[in-house]
């Protein structure tokens, strides 16, 4: 049927058509430049949504621990080459494949047919996380909430406590002099006969700290194992509640109230980092502290250690969030000419940097610890959920107006994981957009709601007595090497199927023309460079893969393989939805494996007046759909 409508170049993004509902989505205004889909309010609501998502808790409770225990400042070295070989590259990649289709990172696959499993896996996965990821959020509101106490309750050993409790190392036995002979006696006999210990020759006995002993009997009320589910801790429960209640407030609009909500969250934990930096620097210890991160007791000799170079680029990779779909579905909303490639050196700039800041705030606190209870720092340096609800909390304890520090942590970490939180469900909600359009322009709110409070059922298993279990397994498995695959695959995909060359004249599209000189770091690295390090860490997380533990306690063998279902239920839709697409699709064997190695007729930018003469040829969606394949012989670049 024919459609009665201006020409594309006397118009773009206001444009009507009589043959389709004049209803725009709600995520849309009449200021933006797609009316069906929505753009970014401003240039900062995409800028601050892309910090919120890249910075996490990772950059707070990983990397300065990495950073110590991988030679102090000397880390910084492989850090910044693994940023500019692995990570810059990957994240500029997926910033313009997003922004120059307009598309979700399921539907983005439009450009390489064969591999759209990529892009399932992605938002699987990203599901996955989503689920266990607002449960640390929810440990971070108990927390929050326990803080408005006038004595925090793990600043000592109260009635929850057992006789393994002690705020101070306490010695078991050691050597001492009786008599003119050297003497070993438990330290009982020592004191009741006022003899002194030798230096260096106390044993210590195995005690726990009030806030790790508070971690496990009150917070989590861990149970033994996974084998052990227990009940549900009901205020754990209620923080789980609250965490998505503000997540879905947050979405209601999709871009246009988080893109507000982000100007708070993703720039005020920037102030209580500072305040804290402050704070910790002029703390007794805190140089101690700094020193052992990044000063005096750096070690360029663990730079010759293979194991600090792949250190390095996990945690580039992951803390700057590629391949989970995420990148690609916050870009979407860009409008076509935005400088994408601007844009994507300032995020990874402002993470990398906010990484090596937080490490400041965290040691300085951590060595003053150290320094009031006489020991070293490397005693008392911890990451991931020991750095932030037993390590930190303990030292910041020690601190005069405690409830104030740790107030600011905890509301500090709070923000940090709902920025990530936001990005994560914004791109299952633009994936549904994607594929049912018309069902959200009306039903936005509902369905993103709807996913909400599925995933909040979903993550009740996570706050039973054996919920941190399920925590760690899930992060285990499913944000690992699966993650990996994903962006192995879209890099060669994208450049070695689809043409790295076609793919750098897509962004000139969008940022201009630019020489070959331009060109050549990003040819070299998406070529060469960053397949190869990313199928090398691949690899070495493969071999060295080992059994789930937390801490002492080993999974049981079924546990194990809930973990390996949940990993391959996310990998196996690559090579099933490929197979799907080549039986669909016309010819021999030959060609249709060929006609899937090419972009569908749907494919280039969404709008008319965007296409140009290179993609002058694009069958409009939405008389397309984007399951069609077209046949080598019907398909015309």
């Amino acid at each position: 049927m024919g459609m009665l409508s201006l020409p594309g170049f006397l118009s773009c993004g206001k444009k009507k058509d009589f043959s389709l509902s004049n209803e725009k989505d709600a995520h849309a205004s009449d200021s933006d430049e797609n009316l069906e889909r929505g753009n970014w309010s401003n240039k900062g609501d995409y800028l601050l949504s892309m910090v919120g998502y890249a910075v996490g808790l990772g950059n707070v409770w990983r990397f300065p621990y990495l950073t110590y225990q991988n030679g102090g400042g000397a880390f910084l070295i492989p850090y910044t080459l693994m940023l500019a070989l692995a990570g810059l590259p990957l994240f500029f990649m997926e910033c313009s494949l997003g922004q120059f289709a307009s598309l979700g990172p399921i539907s983005i696959w439009r450009i390489l047919p064969l591999f759209q499993g990529v892009g399932i896996t992605m938002v699987i996965i990203s599901t996955f996380v989503s689920i266990y990821y607002n449960v640390i959020i929810a440990y971070a509101l108990y927390y929050l909430f326990a803080s408005f106490q006038k004595v925090l309750p793990w600043s000592d050993c109260f009635s929850w406590a057992d006789e393994f409790c002690s705020k101070i190392r306490l010695v078991s036995d050691c050597n001492a002099t009786l008599n003119g002979e050297i003497i070993h006696a438990n330290y009982s006999f020592i004191t009741s006969n006022n003899l002194t210990c030798m230096n260096g020759t106390m044993n210590y006995k195995p005690v726990q700290f009030p806030s790790e002993q508070y971690w496990n009997k009150v917070a989590l009320q861990r149970s033994s194992g996974l084998d052990e589910t227990g009940n549900i801790v009901w205020y754990l429960a209620l923080c789980l509640l609250l965490s998505w209640m503000i997540v879905g407030a947050a979405l209601f609009k999709g871009i246009k109230s988080s893109g507000k909500v982000v100007y708070f969250t993703a720039l005020f934990p920037y102030v209580i980092l500072l305040i804290l930096l402050v704070r910790g620097a002029t703390l007794e210890g805190a140089l101690d502290g700094i020193e052992y991160y990044i000063g005096r007791q750096s070690n360029i000799t663990k730079l010759m250690e293979a194991e600090v170079w792949k250190d390095a680029a996990t945690q580039i990779f992951y803390s700057l969030s590629v391949a989970w779909g995420g990148l690609v579905a916050l870009s979407s909303y860009n409008k076509f000419h935005n400088n994408c490639y601007s844009d994507a050196i300032f995020v990874c700039v402002i993470n990398c940097v906010t990484s090596v800041f937080a490490g400041f705030a965290i040691f300085s606190i951590l060595g003053h610890m150290a320094f009031v209870s006489e020991r070293p720092v490397s005693e008392v340096v911890d990451s991931g959920f020991d750095l932030a609800f037993v390590a930190y909390p303990e030292a910041l304890s020690k601190l005069p107006v405690s409830p104030l520090w740790s107030f600011l942590f905890f509301f500090m970490l709070l923000l940090l994981g709902l920025d990530s939180q936001f990005a994560t469900i914004e791109t299952l909600t633009t994936t549904i957009h994607d594929i049912y359009p018309e069902v959200m322009k009306k039903l936005r709110i509902p369905i993103t709601l709807g996913v909400c409070i599925l995933l909040f059922f979903l993550g009740l298993i996570c706050v039973t007595q054996a919920g941190i279990y399920w925590v760690n397994l899930i992060d285990h498995f499913c944000a690992g090497w699966g993650i990996l695959i994903a962006a192995v695959l879209e890099i060669i995909g994208i450049i070695y199927i689809y043409g790295g060359n076609r793919f750098i004249e897509d962004i000139e599209m969008m940022i201009g023309k630019k020489t070959r000189v331009f060109w050549l770091w990003w040819r070299m690295c998406w070529f060469f460079i960053t397949p190869v390090l990313l199928m090398a860490i691949l690899v070495w997380s493969l071999i060295t893969f080992s059994p789930p533990t937390y801490g002492s306690v080993l999974y049981p063998a079924w546990g194990t393989a809930v973990g390996w279902c949940m990993i391959i239920f996310c990998v196996i839709w690559i090579p099933i939805t490929a197979i799907l697409k080549i039986v669909k699709a016309e010819g021999n064997l030959c060609q249709r494996i060929v006609s899937c190695c090419r972009p569908t007729a749907n494919w280039g930018p969404c709008l008319e007046c965007h296409r140009g003469e290179r993609y002058s040829h694009v069958v409009d969606p939405k008389k397309e759909k984007e399951h069609e394949i077209p046949t080598v012989a019907g398909f015309v670049y």
